[in-house]
Parts: C-alpha cells; sequence; structure tokens
C-alpha cells in the first residue's frame, strides 16, 4: 500500500495539535471543538489500521522504512503487530473521551487568580501526547522510539504542572506547590528511566551496528549476531528499567499517585490509561525480542516485583482517603498483573497482559472519569466529604458503580477474561506466584465497595444534597466506555484474535513453550 497509513495515524494528532495551539484565545470553543474532530478522524485512521491489518499474515505489517540519520544507521521504520494494533486502536478510542470529559477543565480561572490557563494549549497538548504514543507503537526503530518515549514526557508535564486538579482543601497557592512538585517528581523519575535505556540503546548499536527492531531480532534468530551474556544482560536492564519506570513497578512507581492526584481526571487518565502502556508494550516488544536470554535469566526477580506490585498497591489503595489516589494505587496493582503476565513465559499469561493493557485502559477511564465528574460537583478529593450520593445522583452512583465493579474484575466486565487468564498462565508455570496474586483480587473487591459505600450511600451529606446528575455531554463519555466493558467482558474474541498470533511469535523470540497438562485430558 503507497499510502503511508501508520505516519498519517500519528501525523494528524501531532498537526492537530499544532493547529490548535494557534487558535486565538478568545476562540477557545473553536480549539475545543477542532481538538475533538482531530481525535475523531484519527480514531477513523486507526480503524482503517484495524481493518488492513491480517493477524495470519506476516509479523510487520504496513511498513514503512525511509533512510533519516544514514551516519548512524537510525531509519524512519514503522510496523505494527497484533498488539501494536490494539493498543493505537485503545489510545485512539480514548482520546475523544478525554477531550470530552476534560471541556471545560482549561477554562479561564475565576477573575483575580494568578494562574492563566490557555485552553488551546491544553488540548493540543493533549493531541501532542496521543501522537508521540501512537507512533511509538508503531516504531521498529530502537532510536526512533526512545526518541519519541521520551519526547511525550514533555507535553505530560506541561498537562500535570500547568492544568492540575483545580479541587484543593488547603487553596490555590499550596495545590500550585504539590502540582508543580508533582509535575517534577514524574519528570525526573521518567528522565532517569531515558538516561539509563539510552545508554543501553547506544551500546546495542555498538553491538549490533543498527537500530533496527527487524534486523537484529532476525541477526539473533539466525545466529549472525551474538552477545555475550554480560553485555545482553547489561543491555536488558537498561531496557527494562526505563520500562519498569513508565509500566510503572514497584519500587520505580512513587511518581504516579502525585501525578494522578494531582492532575484533571482526564489527565490522569491519558497518564495511567495511554501513557504508562507504552512501557509494558515495550517489555513485549523490545526487551522479549531483542534480548529473550536476558528476559529469561531475569524472570524470577521480575515475577516477584510485579507480585509485589499487585499486593502493594492493592493493600495501599485500601487505606487511601483520597479518591484519586485509590484509583493511582489500584493501578500500580494492575500494571502488576500485566508485567507477572508478561513474564510469565506462557501464551496465555502474554495474552491475558495484553488484553489486560485494553481492559484496564476502558475500566480505568470509566472510574477516573465518573470520579472527575463526582469531584467537579463537590470540589473535594477526599472520600469523607462524601456520602449519599446515589439518593441524590443516582446515574452518577450507578456508572461509577460499574466502573468499581470492572476494576475488580467482576466476572461478565472487560478486566475479568484478562486477570483470569493471566493467572492461569501464571500458575501453570509459577503456582507459588499465581496463588500469592489471587489475594489482589480480595483486596480489589475490598477496596472498591468500601469506596462505593462511603461516598454513594448512608446518609445524604448536608454538602451533596443538590448535586446534579451526570448531565448529556458527561453520559457521551461514560455510556460507550461502560459499553465497551461489557462487550468484551462477554466476547473478548476481536481482541484475542488480533494479539493471540504476535504473543506465539513472542514466545518463539524467547523459545519457550507453554507447559504441558499434569493430568492429561479424558479421551
Amino acid at each position: 500500500m503507497s499510502f503511508p497509513l501508520l505516519t498519517a495515524t500519528a501525523a494528524l494528532p501531532a498537526l492537530g495539535a499544532v493547529a490548535t495551539a494557534a487558535v486565538p484565545a478568545a476562540r477557545r470553543t473553536a480549539a475545543k471543538w477542532l481538538a475533538l474532530v482531530v481525535s475523531l478522524a484519527t480514531l477513523a485512521l486507526a480503524v482503517t489500521v484495524l481493518v488492513r491489518f491480517d493477524p495470519g499474515g506476516s509479523r510487520y505489517q504496513l511498513a514503512e522504512s525511509h533512510a533519516w540519520i544514514k551516519d548512524f544507521g537510525v531509519r524512519y521504520e514503522l510496523g505494527v503487530d497484533g498488539i501494536a494494533v490494539a493498543l493505537i486502536a485503545l489510545t485512539a478510542v480514548l482520546i475523544p473521551f478525554i477531550i470530552l470529559a476534560g471541556w471545560h477543565d482549561a477554562d479561564p480561572l475565576e477573575t483575580g487568580s494568578r494562574r492563566w490557563r490557555p485552553t488551546q494549549g491544553f488540548f493540543a497538548l493533549i493531541l501532542a501526547v496521543e501522537a508521540m504514543v501512537i507512533i511509538s507503537f508503531e516504531a521498529t526503530d530502537v532510536f526512533l522510539f526512545y526518541i519519541f518515549f521520551e519526547a511525550m514526557l514533555i507535553p505530560m508535564y506541561f498537562l500535570i504542572g500547568g492544568f492540575g486538579d483545580r479541587a484543593h482543601e488547603h487553596g490555590e497557592e499550596t495545590a500550585a506547590t504539590q502540582r508543580s512538585y508533582a509535575a517534577v517528581k514524574f519528570l525526573l523519575y521518567n528522565l532517569a528511566g531515558g538516561l539509563i535505556m539510552l545508554a543501553a540503546v547506544i551500546g546495542l548499536y555498538v553491538v549490533a551496528g543498527n537500530f533496527s527492531l527487524t534486523e537484529i531480532a532476525e541477526a539473533r534468530a539466525n545466529g549472525s549476531l551474538h552477545m555475550a551474556t554480560s553485555t545482553e544482560r547489561w543491555l536488558f536492564l537498561g531496557f527494562f528499567f526505563a520500562f519498569a519506570v513508565k509500566a510503572p513497578l514497584w519500587p520505580l512507581h512513587t511518581w504516579l499517585p502525585n501525578a494522578m492526584q494531582e492532575s484533571t481526571a482526564p489527565v490522569a487518565v491519558l497518564i495511567t490509561a495511554v501513557v504508562d502502556k507504552v512501557g509494558t508494550f515495550a517489555m513485549l516488544r523490545f526487551c522479549l525480542q531483542l534480548f529473550p536470554e536476558a528476559s529469561k535469566w531475569a524472570t524470577p526477580v521480575i515475577l516477584v516485583l510485579a507480585l509485589t506490585s499487585i499486593v502493594y498497591g492493592a493493600l495501599l489503595a485500601v487505606g487511601q482517603r483520597d479518591i484519586k489516589r485509590l484509583v493511582a494505587y489500584a493501578s500500580i496493582s494492575h500494571f502488576g498483573f500485566i508485567i507477572m503476565g508478561i513474564f510469565a513465559m506462557t501464551s496465555q499469561g502474554q495474552s491475558g497482559a495484553t488484553l489486560y493493557m485494553v481492559n484496564h485502559g476502558i475500566s480505568t477511564a470509566a472510574l477516573m472519569l465518573v470520579a472527575g465528574f463526582l469531584i467537579s460537583r463537590r470540589g473535594s478529593r477526599l472520600i469523607a466529604d462524601y456520602g449519599g450520593v446515589q439518593k441524590v445522583a443516582p446515574v452518577l452512583a450507578g456508572t461509577f458503580l460499574i466502573g468499581g465493579l470492572a476494576t475488580l474484575s467482576l466476572p461478565g466486565l472487560a478486566p475479568f477474561v484478562s486477570e483470569f487468564l493471566v493467572l492461569v498462565g501464571t500458575f501453570t508455570r509459577y503456582p507459588v506466584i499465581g496463588i500469592i496474586a489471587t489475594f489482589g483480587i480480595v483486596l480489589a473487591a475490598l477496596y472498591t465497595l468500601v469506596l462505593y459505600q462511603r461516598t454513594m450511600t448512608g446518609p445524604v451529606k448536608p454538602e451533596v444534597s443538590a448535586m446534579p446528575d451526570l448531565r448529556v455531554r458527561e453520559l457521551v463519555v461514560v455510556a460507550p466506555l461502560i459499553v465497551l466493558l461489557i462487550f468484551l467482558g462477554v466476547y473478548p474474541k476481536p481482541v484475542t484474535d488480533i494479539v493471540n498470533p504476535a504473543v506465539k511469535q513472542t514466545m518463539s523470540d524467547v523459545q519457550k513453550k507453554d507447559p504441558k497438562p499434569e493430568v492429561e485430558a479424558a479421551k
């Protein structure tokens, strides 16, 4: 196909970001509509990628390759497998809802405020992040991937620090200080991981002589490229460290609760449902393909870290007083499941992990966006400031409950299927890890139901007695996400059919086969 579809899918939101930023400040409504139209057009291109992709075809499809920096062997090289296609679709689906949910989040503040919010800048930054995330999923040149893996930190820094949550119990001055702290912490953590990865990228070039993922993986497979064991392990650690920070994996997770707490709800969704997926995706695409032996060597330690993330994140979620921090720690627990599935080295585990990336994105978006609507009405993130909401805003409470039930992986909702596959895939090879990980499910039920009980049930607090229910725009945001949660919970086959061939190829890269069942099926 001569039309550069993958380039267009990433370039459209990038151009849209420039156009949105150029809209005059007095025309902020026009900037909002422009950003929304661009995000919907990007979704149409992502759907085209999905339709043109053949799950039974070659590994990397719709490929594009052009010389970029010849002297260093850097190419503009794109291609997508089933895992990338699923995550591009997730990103393109979520961004219009993020824009709609944040429709008024960057409106000018009240007269006399020392903070000025350029509305068009807020939406331009969201489109810029979308463009960088999409090209990160598409890049098959390691250096090209690295450029956008790092570049997306800049718009995210400004979204956290410049357009943070207005709901703060200690006033605007303290809120501004905490937003700045959260933004700087986010940037420093991720830059530290990126700098270590840069050293590993340079080391990979020294060993392989180029940055092409496909060429290096092929040379590793046919024996024409040999890495010393120690070299491969050091390079793997350099890549994995950066991805573990982005994911985020315990103990490199501490930037996430601050970032999500101080962000608006749509930006919090952008962080955990979109940007953080680049880290777990890269573990599958780069760590396992480029360094298969080192991946197997590091598996026991990574599984322990993932298990720690599951239990630790869930335990801390139980004790949170802040709604956003609760969702942040719940996400840390869920990312532990994703990473555990990847490094269980079974087809069920990796299929479940990929499906979990998609389902977690949808469920977290549903829960966090409804939580954002709730917080914007009351002006507080504290759980103790709510009570009896279901009596005055039943639709809001009902959608909040569905988002919460999806978070605890209730059967019939999308995350259940992926979590079940991850646990089955882990148990077949590492039964002790799989058994302990199930405690994360019990704790998820605890923190979700306690959150709902404290905010939505009981006597109606005077401060929420006049709370309005969901408006039309808010229903347009939430309803499709709930439909997706139910549809993929009942019928996940459309996603698994796309990702399973890519998972089989990844399993082949690391030369792993699924364990044989201990009990043979009856004949």
